[in-house]
């Protein structure tokens, strides 16, 4: 190495301020680096919560302002700075910096576009390296670093450490689709070939100088903070839809590593200096890549961590403790290569055989792990594609006799489905495609990524193409919710406040002879206040139960939403409206995410129930079509969903006769707030909710629907929502709120309306007219915010009213 000048060597060692100046700033660039993102994260996810999806490209102005922050206090140090030292650590954050700043371009996708976003950011990574790789030379050609011979170098290390760190995620993850993986490999790999490009140039060649040497322990623990920081700044920038904060955990404790990977190649401890990248790239890379190919950015989500035991607590988990084993692996290899008095080249390195046995060795004992004790297999997201031509079956309602409308609108949608299909799915056989074929809506859910999605847009039949995400399973399931409270002794006030039990009284009348569909979470079908309305219960469960997520053959609840909505329509024991009345059941939401064809799936069972297992297409059977149907559930574009999406199914169920009742959502008292399909739907009967007061409950979303360009006014009404007790899984009983409860209390009104006057079974016009009409005003409180509808006027709150069971079925039997 070349001897300092004197100059030089008083100019390595810099004053106490210097090093207060480098403590704050790099408290600052910790600090600034988490704080931006987890905040924008947690707005970001407390808006998508509240219903309203921000648009992807507002992370790049984040991101922007992210690096701007960092840039202000590091980059003039990096200018000014004569200290080698300090000067190395300026710079190699400066040039971080400048990376994320123009990494931020691939966060200008939609939340559900994470392949585009992987593919984009491979090529900023490559084009950034070009620039990283033409800097560097122009500053100082590169020396010659031969590795030493018959000696392993950092990169046995490396590949040596990466299945000890990452095993977690192989562990509780589990893989997206082929390309996904692939993309996300790249990806990975690239920033880590940033970061050992970035990291070997601008700290572990200038720090390699003998002069600016203090002691191995004093140097380590320098330029492990340094690239602590320098990770913690490229995570920050790095990944898509929150798979940044997850980078942020895992990836900076590998500083220490990487520091002992970098002294040992430049400063000697090998037996002959060589450039430090190669160990870096691959230490860095592989780790992000395992955690971006095993988790999905569009999992990471609050909405799915209020649900214990879901995806959300396995990955906190699983960076958690990568975050402690990289620490500790760093620690103990540092141990190793500085600690003993032995040569340092015999320090650094053993038997190349030796090297490459313990890698294969970690390796395959990962990959064993992976096989046996994860999830393993491709889980990736699909394509739902809506074909231009959506049959019109409105006709139907002209036909008198129920059975025929619902049989004859079956029939010409599955006609209509084989007929306008025909070519692309010939074209998806001889491509090998997998794909499934729906007729409710005119559509084809496709197994594929952004290429086929260029193909199938241009294809003429095709209108548009929507995402279908699929999330990946967990390693073990969440535990449903179980109730608290006991089993109720009289009805509940929200019966008796909407006059239910009047009607029981008075009428003699409890839903017989009607059957309510259901689709939600499950059910639990043994449950006491819901088995003996189950009809399945003589007939067995084909036709009566069908389970698309987990291929359940009996009624089971795996979350518990399903049961208790399900208990206040049809519940027995003085929790539902309509007690007398028969059910069956499709599970559409088993986690807290589903997506087009899986809503879809469900809505067809309801119209025409088939055998388990058997061609919906061909298999189902109109005659045994549900009368009503309650729908606590809403389809956002998180889902896949537009706001037409599943407006053709309605419509369609409509037609055939059946009532469809849709909560209206959750996200108020924002007007404009009922903004998901089905909701919104002309066809679709929207429930709002209001607590035991008759007030509306502060959450229940507002009309007028905005999303669609129509100004309709929703809800149409409301009802009790707000903590209603209700039936839960293992026999238990508990009170839940939401717009989701009262959805069910209309379902069990139409089901008394019926069963009192079957002359109206299928008439939806003249039920909705005498549910709207009979509806009690809305006395309670309109505050500024939530006077949706303007003046004293509450039609886009509440909708028509209150529901009043009692007065609606006195109207109902009335009708000829």
């Amino acid at each position: 190495m070349t001897p300092s000048s004197p100059d030089t060597a008083s100019s390595n060692s810099p004053g106490c301020l210097s090093y207060i100046i480098f403590v704050a700033v790099a408290a600052w660039v910790l600090a600034a680096s988490v704080g931006v993102h987890l905040i924008a994260w947690l707005v970001d996810q407390s808006l998508l919560i509240s219903g309203i999806d921000m648009p992807g490209y507002y992370w790049v102005p984040i991101s922007w302002g992210h690096a701007l922050l960092l840039a202000l206090p590091v980059v003039p140090l990096a200018i000014f700075t004569r200290a080698p030292r300090l000067r190395a650590a300026y710079q190699t954050w400066a040039a971080s910096i400048a990376c994320i700043a123009w990494l931020a371009l691939a966060r200008a996708y939609p939340r559900t576009w994470d392949q585009a976003a992987a593919f984009t950011q491979v090529l900023l990574v490559v084009l950034a390296l070009l620039v990283l790789v033409w800097i560097v030379r122009a500053r100082r050609p590169a020396p010659p670093y031969p590795a030493p011979a018959g000696r392993p170098t950092g990169l046995i290390w490396a590949l040596i450490l990466v299945p000890l760190v990452t095993f977690p995620a192989l562990l509780w993850g589990a893989l997206g689709s082929p390309l996904s993986t692939v993309l996300d490999l790249l990806a990975g790999l690239g920033l880590g070939l940033l970061a050992g490009v970035l990291l070997d140039a601008l700290l572990f060649r200038p720090l390699a100088d003998a002069a600016l040497a203090r002691g191995p322990w004093r140097d380590l623990g320098f330029t492990a903070l340094v690239c602590f920081l320098a990770l913690v700044v490229l995570a920050s920038g790095f990944g898509f839809g929150g798979t940044q904060l997850l980078l942020l955990i895992v990836l900076p404790p590998l500083g220490v590593a990487v520091a002992v990977l970098g002294l040992a190649a430049r400063r000697g401890l090998a037996e002959t200096p060589c450039p430090a990248w190669q160990a870096i790239a691959a230490l860095v890379g592989l780790v992000t890549a395992v955690f971006l190919i095993f988790f999905d950015p569009d999992e990471l989500l609050l909405l799915l961590s209020t649900t214990p035991g879901e995806i959300v607590t396995w990955v906190l988990r699983a960076a958690v403790l990568s975050f402690v084993l990289s620490l500790a692996a760093g620690i103990i290899l540092a141990v190793v290569l500085f600690s003993f008095r032995r040569a340092p080249a015999a320090r650094a390195s053993f038997p190349r055989p030796l090297g490459i046995a313990a890698a294969a060795v970690t390796w395959l004992a990962a990959l064993l792990l992976y096989l046996l004790a994860g999830q393993p297999g491709f889980h990736g997201d699909w394509l739902f594609v809506i074909m231009r031509d959506q049959a019109d079956v409105s006709s139907a309602r002209t036909i008198p006799d129920r059975a025929a409308r619902v049989r004859y609108v079956y029939d010409t949608l599955v006609q209509h489905a084989d007929t306008s299909q025909a070519r692309l799915r010939t074209t998806l056989d001889r491509l090998h495609v997998t794909y499934h074929p729906y007729y409710l809506v005119n559509g084809i859910e496709v197994a594929g990524g952004p290429a086929l999605r260029a193909y199938l847009v241009a294809q003429p039949e095709v209108d548009r193409v929507l995402d279908s995400p699929h999330l990946r399973p967990l390693p073990s399931p969440p535990a449903p919710t179980i109730g608290q409270q006991a089993a109720p002794s009289s009805p509940e006030w929200n019966i008796t406040s909407i006059g239910a039990d009047r009607v029981w009284h008075d009428f003699g009348v409890t839903g017989q002879g009607i059957v309510v569909g259901q689709s939600d979470t499950g059910v639990q079908g043994d449950h006491p206040a819901l088995r003996d309305g189950y009809r399945g219960l003589s007939g067995g469960d084909n036709y009566n139960w069908l389970d698309p997520w987990n291929g359940t053959t009996h009624p089971t609840d795996a979350e518990g939403h399903g049961t208790h909505t399900l208990g206040s329509a049809v519940g027995r024991g003085g929790i539902g409206v309509a007690p007398g009345a028969q059910w069956f059941a499709c599970v559409n939401l088993a986690r807290d995410l589903g997506n087009p064809p899986v809503y879809l799936t469900c809505m067809e069972f309801m119209l025409a129930p088939w055998p388990q297992g058997a061609d919906p297409l061909h298999a189902g059977d109109p005659a045994r079509a549900a009368d009503v149907i309650n729908n606590s559930w809403g389809c956002p574009p998180l889902e896949g969903c537009d706001a037409a999406a599943l407006s053709p199914a309605v419509a369609a169920l409509r037609s055939a006769g059946i009532f469809v009742v849709v909560s209206a959502g959750n996200d108020g008292p924002r007007c404009g707030s009922v903004d998901d399909t089905p909701a919104l739907s002309a066809g679709a009967f929207s429930v709002g909710a209001v607590d035991s007061n008759g007030n509306l409950a502060d959450f229940s979303s507002r009309g007028p629907v905005t999303v669609d360009g129509s100004g309709r006014p929703k809800p149409d009404i409301s009802a009790p929502g707000v903590d209603v007790l209700s039936s839960l899984p293992h026999n238990t009983y508990d009170v839940e709120s939401g717009t989701s409860m009262a959805g069910p209390h209309v379902v069990g009104v139409v089901a008394l309306m019926w069963s009192a006057n079957p002359k109206l079974i299928g008439n939806i016009d003249q039920t909705a007219k005498i549910l709207m009409d009979t509806a009690r005003p809305y006395t309670g409180p309109l505050t500024t915010q939530a006077n949706c509808a303007g003046g004293q006027s509450s039609a886009d709150d509440v909708g028509h009213g209150l529901l009043d069971a009692y007065a609606a079925v006195a109207e109902a039997i009335k009708e000829r």
